[in-house]
Parts: C-alpha cells; structure tokens; sequence
C-alpha cells in the first residue's frame, strides 16, 4: 500500500468520526422519545426533558468545588481561585492588587520599616497597572460608571453593559472632543435603557458631573455611532419604582399598569414623556384606590412638574372611561 493510500485511509476514519461525534450530539440536544428539549438538572446532576421528564443522562460529572460554604467569609477561606474577569476594571481584575491592611499572613501588625516598604510597593503596583494614557482614561471612567450607578442603585448587569460601551467607544476613537465624564454618563443612560432599568435624564443629571445639554448631545453621538440598539423608554418600568418610593400598595401599582396599558398606542403616550406618564398614571390610581397621596409628593419622586401630572392623569382616566363604555 502506498503512501497516499494510507494518508486517504486515515482522512476517511477522522471524518467518519467527526461525523458520529456530530450525530452523537444532535441527538443528545433533543429527547430520544418526543423530540423535546433537554436541560440539565444540576441538583441531581442529570439530563432531562422538560416534555416528557425522560432522565437522559445522569451521575454527570459536577464541575463545582468539592466544599461547602454557609456564608461569603467560610467561602474566601475554602475558595482557591480568584475572582472572574470584568468589564468593570480597567485591566479586567487580572492584575494583583495589594492589601490595604498593614497586616502579614498570621494576622500579626508590621513594623513601621515593613510599612514603608509595603506603602512603597502600593504605590509601584498602582503606578505599572495602568501604563499608558489609554489605561489611564478607561480607570477613570469605569470609576465614574461605577460611583453613578451606585448613586442611582443599577444593578451590575447595567454597569457591565455601560463599561462594555465605554470601551468601544475608546476602541473606536470616538472620545477626541468630548469629556470622560460626558461619554462615561451617557454610556451609563444607554446601558440602563437598553437594560429595562432606566433612569430619567434629571436623575443622571443630578449625579453627573457634565450639564444636561453635554449629556444629551453625547448620548445622541454615541448611540449614533456605534449603532446600539436602544427601544423608547417604557413608562411602566418607572412605575416599581415610584410606588416603592410613596410608599403605596401593589394594588396602587397593578392599578397603574392597567391605565398605561389602556392607553397604549393612543394619541396619549405618543410623543409624551415616559416619566410623566408613569407619574401620572399613579397618581390616577391612587384616587381610584383611595389612597393619599398627593401631586406634590409624586411630582418630588418623578421630578417633574405638578401641572404635567394634572394633564396626564385627566387623560388616562378619559382614556379609562371610553375604554370600558
């Protein structure tokens, strides 16, 4: 048998393996009896269909660690890795950081010499973590996302988001002009927008440090650039959040959702503010709850005026009436 004879040969069984390997999982994906999808049940480490309940696979293989911890300090002392890469750092958290502690590892306190010294090697280490100017502007604008989105109480899927813009925008080139603080807030609007959380303009406004005008012009740029994809505000992802504030029922609420969806695709929520609309919205639903609360302490949790909610909240109840007539 020649040379190329056995190089043929050996081609033909690597693809008739692939091939049955490919096979092998189609048919893992989908259940063997009605076709129905599969997940994996952690708990008890098996595959199961969610159609039928057939069990698969199981004694799977569990990935986890092989201890248990009951609280975050039991879970520092038994993990033996460090914490994931982020988006939220400037060099992704895999640089090392050095304790602020003037401690050893025993838990014993240093000299003033070895305090010296390791307020020297602080210093070094943050000075080689960011090493150029690049560096530089992306530490501080993650810091000025993270400071605002903990002033506006995001959760950290929206801060991950914001700094995930922050750096295309920087990839992009697109800072030359404009602030580090203004690209910063307007990536933190847009990702709380694109995330179902938003804010209003005067609420970002109140913990930004750039005026209105800057913000809004920087955020028209951005979202214009690097095309993101961000829908109109929908007023009832406000409305949670102002009844937790006033303090009303979750009947206030539901009552709220209810106007907002009766008015939905009418000539009241075109064009208008999201903010109004949602305020307005439960200051129409207390009055239909008989719950106080007045214009003025609505107005002071939505920070709009009190007029905009006399002439939203005629109007979903207008809209409440012919809807049910």
């Amino acid at each position: 048998m020649s040379e190329s004879q056995r190089t043929n040969g050996r081609e033909r069984e690597r693809e008739h393996e692939e091939t049955e390997s490919k096979q092998t999982e189609e048919e893992i994906e989908v259940c063997p009896e009605c076709s129905g999808n599969l997940v994996n049940d952690a708990e008890h480490g098996e595959t199961v269909c969610q159609e039928c309940g057939l069990v698969v696979e199981e004694d799977e293989i569990d990935p986890g660690p092989e201890w248990r911890a009951f609280d975050s300090r039991e879970q520092d002392q038994k993990s033996r890795v460090g914490a994931p890469t982020t988006n939220m750092m400037h060099d992704k958290g895999l640089s090392t950081n050095i304790g602020w502690q003037n401690k050893d590892a025993y838990g014993n306190s240093l000299s003033s010499r070895q305090r010296e010294k390791m307020q020297r090697l602080r210093t070094w280490n943050e000075r080689f973590r960011t090493r150029d100017s690049k560096e530089r502007n992306l530490k501080q604008a993650l810091g000025e996302i993270d400071r605002m989105a903990s002033a506006l109480g995001l959760p950290e899927n929206v801060r991950e988001t914001a700094s995930v813009i922050y750096r295309r925008a920087l990839e992009e080139d697109l800072l030359p002009g404009r602030s580090i603080e203004g690209v910063s807030t307007a990536s933190l609007y847009a990702a709380a927008r694109q995330a179902g959380t938003p804010r209003s303009l005067d609420e970002v406004n109140h913990v930004s440090r750039v005026d209105r005008m800057e913000l809004t012009r920087t955020y028209r740029y951005i979202v214009q650039e690097l095309n993101l994809e961000v829908q109109p505000a929908n007023p009832k992802s406000y409305v949670p959040r102002f009844v937790s504030e006033l303090g009303l029922s979750e009947e206030v609420e539901r009552r709220s959702r209810e106007l907002l969806d009766s008015a939905e695709g009418t000539e009241v929520i075109s064009g208008k503010s999201p903010v109004g609309l949602a305020a307005a919205a439960i200051y129409a639903a207390s009055l239909l709850t008989n719950e106080k609360v007045t214009q003025n302490e609505v107005s002071d949790v939505a920070e709009i005026s009190e007029v905009t909610i006399r002439n939203r909240y005629h109007e979903l109840l207008d809209v409440e009436t012919n809807a049910a007539a």
